[in-house]
């Protein structure tokens, strides 16, 4: 995969990437410690006036970098305590160097320790642990919780697994952290829930690792913001059959869910949308839809009317739509065309019982699909084992061969080459009934209009969490459609 395929600035890596970034960086290990220390002392000093400060080391290149922290604060006039997690003479290499340094005392590592400290740099565990913690290291992270101190995280918070944001062990813990700092790239961990609550404000320091690294590390994980994707553009000859004609297959008792989507759809860009719908409910989606098509479609003759206009470019299904026999038929009917088409709830929940007759059809076309399913969709349609989110996107992706947006907090659109993008616009009150059918729109206007179809997933995704984060809380589902303008002026 070329290293153009995910932007540099978007790069996310995974703990073994960053390790091999480390690696390829052309620095001194020891310098790059020296510099991962220098940034959290500079943002502790930036953010917080002189205090008392409790700096918890580990046993490894984490408690390397709190001994930096420690020295350098303590050369800046701050009253500095420090712990070590074992004893000192079983520290290596560049860490054992820096406690060399450290000119002050090691107390023991005891929740004693944190007595008047209401400053707190957690250097015990960096992003790579993969156990459960416990004895002191435990015993001391609860204090830090049941007391309510403010902790900086060197990395990620100690507890937290850095590739799938998961608490480790079966009684997982972890300190909640007022800051994090971590360096040259983002982790999954601090993106992915939970570990994201844990972290606090999140600060990519640069250490000295030179970007050109990731040409040959060549990550397939992006955080998903503005950049990460271009919309597409309008020239002043452009018209509305220019733009796409997507097409909204509509249901007939729960007819609010297609009109939702045909909104976003439309406000997404496409110029011309229809409805095909049972002609029982035509006259409420007209009513409500002045600026669409509404066509009844009761059988499938009906809808190979309305798919052989070649004109009519991307196809969404599900909002709506019923679950059952004759939802599996209509999707399978639109599969056998080839326009983009997006596929969401129902469609989705239809094929629970059978869903390689879904993944079949998908693999079988040339042009692509994208899924939008929430955890529970998901989990009728993939039996993975996969723990964690990003990891249950990509396998979904994988094993279907569409793109799978697996919503959220932490929305992950995965690729089924691997391509992979977080999310982390998505404010709480987007938790609200249509949101996600709104959403299933966005992603089919923009498909309408050409753009390709993971990176029109990842575009939506955000697009939509910024509409949810421009209008605040007590949004309902039908105001996102119309706070897109807003948003998209603002790009």
């Amino acid at each position: 995969m070329s290293s153009a395929i995910i932007p540099p600035d978007h790069a996310v890596l995974s703990v073994a990437e960053m390790y091999a970034a480390d690696k390829a960086a052309g620095v001194a290990s020891l310098d790059l410690m020296e510099a991962a220390g220098a940034a959290v002392a500079r943002i502790v000093q930036a953010r917080w006036k002189p205090q008392p400060v409790a700096v918890l080391c580990g046993p490894g290149n984490n408690g390397g970098d709190g001994f930096v922290v420690a020295r350098l604060l303590a050369e800046a006039g701050w009253d500095v305590r420090l712990a070590l997690l074992g004893p000192v003479v079983e520290l290596a290499g560049d860490a054992a160097v820096n406690a060399k340094r450290w000119t002050g005392k090691m107390l023991p590592f005891t929740p004693d320790f944190l007595d008047g400290t209401p400053l707190v740099i957690d250097a015990i565990f960096g992003a790579g642990l993969n156990r459960a913690l416990s004895g002191a290291a435990r015993a001391v992270i609860e204090r830090i919780n049941t007391e309510k101190l403010t902790c900086v995280a060197v990395d990620i918070p100690s507890g937290i697994a850095g590739d799938t944001g998961l608490l480790l062990g079966p009684d997982g813990l972890a300190p909640h952290c007022a800051a994090t700092v971590t360096f040259f790239r983002r982790k999954p961990g601090p993106l992915l829930y939970p570990g994201r609550e844990f972290c606090g404000d999140v600060t990519i320091a640069d250490i000295g690792i030179p970007t050109r690294v990731l040409e040959t590390i060549a990550p397939k994980t992006a955080h998903n913001t503005a950049g990460l994707w271009t919309l597409p553009s309008l020239r002043w000859s452009d018209h509305k059959y220019s733009r796409g004609h997507a097409v909204v297959a509509g249901g007939a008792a729960m007819t609010g869910a297609a009109r939702l989507a045909a909104r976003g759809a439309r406000r997404a860009g496409a110029g011309l949308l229809t409805l095909a719908v049972p002609t029982s409910s035509v006259a409420i989606y007209a009513a409500d839809a002045p600026g669409a098509f509404v066509q009844p479609v009761d059988t499938g003759l009906d809808l190979d009317a309305v798919l052989a206009d070649p004109r009519r470019n991307a196809v969404l299904i599900g909002p709506g739509y019923g679950v059952g026999t004759e939802t599996i038929v209509r999707v399978l009917q639109i599969l056998a065309t080839d326009r983009p088409v997006v596929l969401d709830a129902d469609a989705l929940t239809s094929f629970q019982d059978d869903p390689q007759q879904l993944f079949t059809a998908i693999k079988r076309r040339t042009a692509p699909v994208v899924m939008t399913p929430h955890q529970g969709e998901y989990n009728r349609l993939f039996k993975d084992s996969a723990a964690d989110k990003l990891s249950q996107a990509r396998a979904g992706a994988s094993i279907s061969g569409a793109v799978v947006v697996l919503k959220g907090a932490d929305t992950v659109a995965a690729a089924p080459d691997g391509r992979a993008a977080i999310a982390d616009n998505a404010p709480p009150w987007l938790a609200t009934g249509g949101s996600g059918d709104v959403l299933a729109g966005f992603v089919l206007g923009l498909l309408a209009q050409g753009m390709q179809a993971w990176q029109a997933a990842c575009a939506a995704v955000w697009l939509h969490g910024a509409c949810g984060s421009v209008l605040g809380p007590g949004l309902i589902a039908e105001d996102l459609p119309e706070a897109l303008p807003k948003v998209l002026k603002s790009l």
